[in-house]
C-alpha cells in the first residue's frame, strides 16, 4: 500500500513536519516577546524602587524587604495575569487581571513620577537650590496617585461625539439620516456585557438608523464570546449593522467571534461590499488593510462606483492613498485609542499623524479615526477620552 501512494505519505509526513516547525517557531517568537516585556516591567519597578528609597528617608519607609517583595511580584502579575487571561475565564481570573491591569497604568505613572523626582534633583543642584527630598517625593507620588484615580474614572465615561458630512453622490434618501460608529469595546476579563449594555442603551436613546463596528470588540482574552455580543440584540437599526475584525479578533482563529456576532444580529463584511438603500459599504479584514497589495486587490473587486457614496470599515487607519484612489468618500477607523494614555498619545501621534484621532481630509477622501469606547491594558484614560460617534449624513 505504502509502495502504491508514495507521494501521499511523503506529503504528509512533510506537512506534518512544517506543522511542527512553525508551531517551534511560533512558540519561540511568543516566549522571546514575553520575555522582554517581562524585562521592561521589571526594570521599571527596579527604577520605582531606587528612586523610592533614594527620596524617601528610612525611617518613613515600609520595610525595604517587604516592599522590595511587593513589587517583585507586582512586576510579574501583567504578564501572568495575560497568561492567565487566554486559557481561563472565571471570576477570580478576572479579578486578578483586572488587579493587574490597573497596576501596570500605575506603574506607568510612578514610571513618569520618578524620572519627574530626578529632574527637579538635577536641576536644584545645577543650580544650587536646596530641595527637599522627601517633600518633592510625596508630592510627585501624590500626583501619580490622583492621575490615577482620575485614568480610570475618565475611562468608563464614555463620551457621544456628533460629527456631520457631505458626502459626493449620496443618495436623497440618506440626507439627514444617522449612522453609529463604534469601535475598540474590547470586550473580556476588564469590559463585560455589562459593558456593552451601556453602549447600546446609549444607542437606543438616539436611535441611529445604521450601525458601523469597525473591529477590536473583543480584546481577544477566553470569555464566552456569545454572551459578550448578546447585548446587540436589544439594538435593532433600520439598515442594519455591520463589523470587521480589528487585530484581536485575529489573534487567532476569529471564526468563533465572527459566529458570535452574527448570532447577536450584526452582519460581518469579509472583504465584500453591501449595498444599503442605494449607500456602498465594504468592509476590509484588518491582516489584509496592512497589505496594500491585498487591499487594493479588495477594493478593485468591490466595483465601487465613483459617482455614489460609499464608506470604507476599516480597523485602522490604513491604506488612505488606496482608498482614496479607487473613490472612497469616507473611511471609519479606530485602533488607535489615541494612544489612550499619556505618554503613549505622543507616541501614536508620530506614528498615525494627524489621522490618530478626529475627521481629517486625505486628497478627495474623508477619514474620521476614533478613540474607540473600551480599552486595551490599563483600563484608565488620560490625555483621551472615550467614545462613540453618531455621523449625520447632510
Amino acid at each position: 500500500m505504502n509502495s502504491e501512494y508514495p507521494n501521499v505519505a511523503t506529503d504528509v509526513g512533510t506537512q506534518r513536519r512544517l506543522r511542527s516547525s512553525a508551531g517551534r517557531r511560533s512558540l519561540s517568537r511568543m516566549v522571546t516577546f514575553v520575555a522582554l516585556v517581562q524585562s521592561i516591567l521589571s526594570l521599571a519597578h527596579w527604577f520605582v524602587y531606587q528612586t523610592w528609597s533614594f527620596f524617601i528617608p528610612r525611617a518613613a519607609t515600609p520595610d525595604a524587604n517587604a516592599l522590595r517583595l511587593a513589587l517583585g511580584l507586582l512586576s510579574v502579575s501583567f504578564i501572568t495575569a495575560s497568561l492567565l487571561a487566554h486559557r481561563y475565564d472565571n471570576s477570580l481570573v478576572r479579578a486578578y487581571y483586572t488587579i493587574a491591569a490597573v497596576w501596570l497604568g500605575t506603574l506607568n505613572f510612578l514610571f513618569l513620577g520618578a524620572i519627574s523626582c530626578w529632574i527637579f534633583y538635577v536641576a536644584a543642584l545645577l543650580l544650587r537650590v536646596h530641595l527637599n527630598l522627601p517633600v518633592l517625593a510625596a508630592v510627585i507620588l501624590g500626583a501619580t496617585a490622583l492621575a490615577s484615580i482620575y485614568g480610570l474614572l475618565n475611562a468608563r465615561r464614555i463620551r457621544v461625539k456628533r460629527i456631520a458630512v457631505n458626502l459626493p453622490g449620496l443618495p436623497p434618501s440618506w440626507r439627514g439620516r444617522i449612522a453609529a460608529h463604534v469601535t475598540d469595546t474590547h470586550l473580556g476579563h476588564v469590559n463585560g456585557a455589562a459593558f456593552l449594555r451601556r453602549i447600546v442603551a446609549m444607542l437606543r436613546q438616539y436611535q441611529p438608523d445604521i450601525v458601523f463596528v469597525t473591529g477590536d470588540m473583543y480584546d481577544g482574552t477566553r470569555a464566552d464570546v456569545a454572551a459578550l455580543a448578546a447585548p446587540w440584540l436589544d439594538l435593532a437599526p433600520p439598515f442594519g449593522a455591520y463589523f470587521v475584525t480589528g487585530n484581536h479578533e485575529e489573534f487567532s482563529d476569529p471564526k468563533k467571534y465572527l459566529d458570535a456576532i452574527r448570532g447577536a444580529g450584526v452582519s460581518v463584511l469579509a472583504n465584500d461590499k453591501v449595498v444599503v438603500d442605494g449607500l456602498q459599504v465594504v468592509g476590509v479584514y484588518y491582516h489584509d488593510t496592512v497589505n496594500s497589495a491585498r487591499l487594493r486587490s479588495i477594493l478593485q473587486r468591490a466595483l465601487l462606483d465613483r459617482e455614489r457614496a460609499s464608506i470604507f470599515l476599516s480597523h485602522a487607519p490604513y491604506g488612505l492613498a488606496i482608498a482614496d484612489e479607487l473613490g472612497v468618500s469616507l473611511q471609519l477607523s479606530g485602533h488607535t485609542h489615541g494612544g489612550q494614555l499619556f505618554p503613549f498619545t505622543w507616541f501614536t501621534r508620530r506614528v498615525f499623524g494627524e489621522y490618530t484621532y478626529g475627521l481629517k481630509r486625505f486628497r478627495d477622501l474623508l477619514v474620521y479615526t476614533s478613540t474607540g469606547a473600551g480599552t486595551w491594558g490599563p483600563p484608565m484614560r488620560i490625555g483621551t477620552s472615550p467614545e462613540i460617534v453618531l455621523i449625520e449624513f447632510a
